[in-house]
């Protein structure tokens, strides 16, 4: 069982030579049942935002901090 989730960066954080904006909002979905898209190190939003924006989540040092999401079910 899966569920949806609306990711959106809380502010514009640049770290690495890469720019977050809170405009590069994502729809992610897990795989498994959960509450928080970041259970499983974020693996799934890491993919996301590689594959829309070309935006490497792990050479900005992002966190659940920087990130704001709500549920779409």
């Amino acid at each position: 069982m899966s569920k949806a989730f609306k990711v959106t960066p809380k502010r514009t954080k640049r770290a690495n030579g890469t720019v977050l904006t809170p405009e590069m909002s994502i729809t992610v979905t897990t795989l498994q049942h959960t509450s928080d898209p970041f259970y499983n190190g974020a693996k799934e939003i890491k993919e996301t935002y590689l594959r829309i924006y070309a935006f490497d989540y792990q050479k900005a040092c992002c966190n659940k901090n920087d990130f704001e999401f709500q549920k779409l079910d």
